[in-house]
């Protein structure tokens, strides 16, 4: 994997702006916060967020694969604003499950999510080197 930071551009923070990536490729569906049996446990946006990717995580070993594989991620919040406001818990989530990989990455805010008490549903591409 290559991360791609063009000469000059400031480093992004929490992200990356391109990887370059060959090898067996895996694509997560939306994945969102709830337990093994789909029961929302946490409420907080932070919450959830942690729970999503630890649910990613998981599927990624089905295959397996880890959090380093990680190279696309695109993150669908309920609410912009609640986001910004978590992102110390949401950095310590983070590091605590993916560790230091910033895959390329977008964060959508959507008006609503399929399942109501959904706060983020996250979608993931990984790359395991052939």
């Amino acid at each position: 994997m290559k991360i791609l930071q063009p000469p000059g551009w400031p480093r992004p923070k929490g992200y990356s702006n391109g990887i370059s990536a060959s090898g067996r490729m895996i694509f997560t569906a939306g994945v969102v916060g709830w337990d093994e049996a789909e029961c929302f446990r946490e409420y907080s946006l932070h919450g959830q967020f942690a729970q999503a990717l630890k649910n990613v995580i998981a599927i990624l070993a089905e295959d397996g694969a880890g959090p380093e594989h990680v190279v696309r991620m695109t993150c669908y919040v309920t609410d912009r604003h609640e986001y910004l406001s978590s992102r110390d818990e949401i950095g310590a989530a983070w590091r605590e499950v993916m560790g230091a990989n910033y895959p390329a990455m977008a964060l959508v805010e959507v008006k609503g999510l399929v399942e109501s008490a959904a706060k983020i549903e996250i979608e993931t591409t990984a790359v395991v080197p052939a």
